[in-house]
């Protein structure tokens, strides 16, 4: 199922145009097109699904198995010392579809770890509280 008025969809559909670097049953890669460094690549489900949660467990291994293809490919193809693979859910989504960026990697290239702030926790009874919220919830998701 897709959705006729999402950009990604429309890349799926090849009703965009698009420099398209892999494709397996259920995903599509390609370039995207303000790329943080040259061979910076975008992995989509080929169904319109907005976020990881939503996407069905049955496909999560396929669409991470291209994710992993994807990554050790780009970095190849760009002479790479590594990959910085992410995806956002929602917040700082650009494109309401599903998308993981496989962005090529050196020392030194600018890019500075995670795009926020970090913090620690206030002292371990703080992290213990946090950990036993996150487990309670990671029990009551399907999958």
């Amino acid at each position: 199922m897709n959705d006729p008025s999402c950009l990604f969809c429309q890349i799926v559909l090849g009703d965009r145009p698009a420099h398209v670097v892999l494709e397996s049953p259920h995903a599509v890669a390609f370039l995207d097109v303000r790329p943080l460094f040259p061979g910076h690549c975008l992995l989509v489900p080929r169904d319109h699904h907005v976020t990881f949660g939503d996407l069905p467990s049955e496909l999560v291994g396929e669409f991470f198995a291209a994710a992993q293809r994807l990554a050790v490919g780009v970095e190849k193809a760009m002479d790479a010392a590594g990959t910085f693979v992410a995806m956002n859910n929602r917040v700082s989504q650009s494109v309401a579809h599903l998308h993981v960026h496989v962005v090529p990697r050196r020392p030194k290239d600018g890019l500075r770890g995670f795009f926020w702030p970090r913090q620690r926790y206030k002292d371990d009874n703080e992290m213990a509280a946090v950990a036993a919220k996150v487990r309670a919830a990671v029990v009551e998701v399907p999958g």
